[in-house]
């Protein structure tokens, strides 16, 4: 995973008329927490912030005051009807730290053929690896699955360095068989009573 540096400033206004202001100025208000620091509040290239933060948790090198610290996002706030950036989370962390974190899980392959429907139970795993390290998504192969196969959190190939921290028991992916009207029930139940009369 490569770093996205970006460089800040200390933000000293705040409310929503300075964070109205920020957002003017095509900047982003955030804050940056983590290691038992005080909250240090931050202004971030809007631009160059909503680039970084199409990639599933990217490393962000921030420069603050003359010194780089690396964060990675915890929660970001998005314009509902724009989908601007309004707000964001970042967490402190430290090269050779391990951080839980929420990874996609891509699927690879064609089930079997025939009527068959991929259910997807879990969309993310949640896994702990080095901070400088984080897998942007696992990939694991459905080739050949057929109706009650199911694929577990453990079945799925991490990375190297990377480890789970989900239920490894925890159905991620199950197929099911398509499922078909049944007419021939409702004219057996009317057979049923023309037997009765």
């Amino acid at each position: 995973m490569s770093e996205v540096k970006l460089a800040t400033e200390i933000r000293s206004e705040f409310g929503k008329g300075a964070a109205r202001r920020i957002r003017r100025e095509n900047k982003v208000p955030g804050v940056l927490y983590g290691h038992g620091t005080d909250p240090v509040h931050l202004t971030l290239p809007g631009h160059e912030l909503a680039l970084a933060v199409r990639t599933p948790n990217v490393l962000l090198a921030l420069e603050i005051d003359g010194k780089t610290e690396l964060a990675i996002p915890k929660s970001v706030s998005r314009d509902p009807l724009k989908g601007f950036l309004e707000h964001i989370d970042l967490l402190l962390v430290k090269r050779g730290e391990k951080v839980t974190v929420e990874v996609y899980v891509n699927t690879e392959g064609e089930l079997a053929p025939g009527a068959f429907l991929l259910e997807h139970v879990l969309n993310t795993l949640s896994v702990e690896a080095e901070a400088t390290h984080i897998p942007e998504s696992v990939t694991v192969s459905i080739a050949g699955l057929t109706a009650g196969d199911s694929i577990l959190a453990k079945d799925i190939p991490l990375p190297s360095g990377t480890t789970l921290a989900t239920d490894a028991d925890a159905v991620v992916l199950q197929v099911l068989s398509a499922q078909a009207e049944e007419p021939a029930a409702e004219g057996a139940e009317g057979d049923e009573a023309a037997a009765e009369a």
